[in-house]
């Protein structure tokens, strides 16, 4: 029986039924070269921020020392350790090499950055930096899903492993990026985006056709971040585009989360995965 007949005859279902057809296709096509993908779109942000301190040593050095008067040998010490913490981590990531002390140093990088930046006290960077750790739960999902495969045949007790907890927590985090991008404006296009973009992001958590609602999620949030953060086309002195630049990587990384979503699945803490149950 096709997916269309199961489904039911309204159009509504068709439609999604030939969503899903399309998707998975596409998902065949692509199932040796997404995961690489995602990984590489999830540690952009901190590859590019991990040169950024390289590149602007003395400021970020001097910013600190502003900020906390801590003295230019603290200042020194957090921009080596988020140098060294971030490309390193995005070393082993890449290599998959100690996958699990890396996602460990990039989330140190993320806690740390929230404290000294205080971004405790502005919401918007503060979703944004939960959305970029529920990214690092599901690349640490897939490390364990890795080790995992290495015991293949063996025999496993039934129920939820913490594996599907990560994979749950990291589902319901990333949907906080989106939720930084609603603007509540009085325009079609607008609400459209908002209401369309809300939808996907419950989809996602709850793990709902989640494949799907990901990868349309993946198309929305590419298509916003070149429109919202286009870095390229102001000059390297310009004190917006380091802003821009910033925004454009960090929605990169979780458009990377969410690609890990397509590439692993929702888990067992799912709809989808309730559904083949019943």
């Amino acid at each position: 029986m096709s997916k269309s007949s199961q489904a039911g005859s309204s159009p509504y279902s068709e439609y999604i039924s030939k969503a899903e057809d399309i998707a998975d296709q596409i998902l065949r096509n692509s199932k040796h070269v997404l995961p690489h993908v995602a990984r590489f779109c999830l540690i952009s942000t901190f590859f590019e921020d991990g040169f950024r301190m390289w590149f602007q040593w003395d400021e970020q050095r001097d910013y600190m020392d502003q900020t906390w008067h801590c003295g230019t040998v603290v200042g020194t010490l957090f921009v080596f350790f988020n140098l060294v913490a971030q490309l390193a981590g995005c070393v082993m990531v890449l290599s998959r090499q100690k996958v699990e002390i890396a996602v460990g140093m990039l989330s140190s990088v993320i806690v740390v950055q929230t404290l000294a930046y205080s971004i405790l006290w502005d919401f918007k960077f503060l979703l944004r930096n939960l959305a970029l750790a529920g990214a690092l739960l599901l690349l640490l999902a897939e490390s364990r899903s890795e080790q995992k495969s290495l015991f293949a045949g063996v025999p496993t007790m039934g129920g939820n492993t913490p594996k599907t907890y990560l994979q749950l927590t990291g589902r319901v985090l990333l949907g906080f990026m989106f939720a930084t991008l609603i603007k509540l404006r009085f325009s079609f296009v607008y609400i459209l985006q908002d209401v369309f973009g809300t939808i996907l992001m419950v989809l996602v958590a709850v793990g709902y056709k989640t494949k799907l609602a990901s990868l349309v999620l993946v198309l929305l949030l590419a298509i916003i971040n070149v429109y919202l953060n286009p870095w390229w086309m102001y000059h390297s002195q310009s004190p917006l585009r380091d802003f821009l630049k910033y925004d454009f990587f960090q929605t990169t990384s979780v458009i990377g989360g969410l690609l890990l979503v397509v590439a692993l699945g929702p888990g067992g803490v799912s709809v989808d995965d309730y559904k083949k149950k019943w």
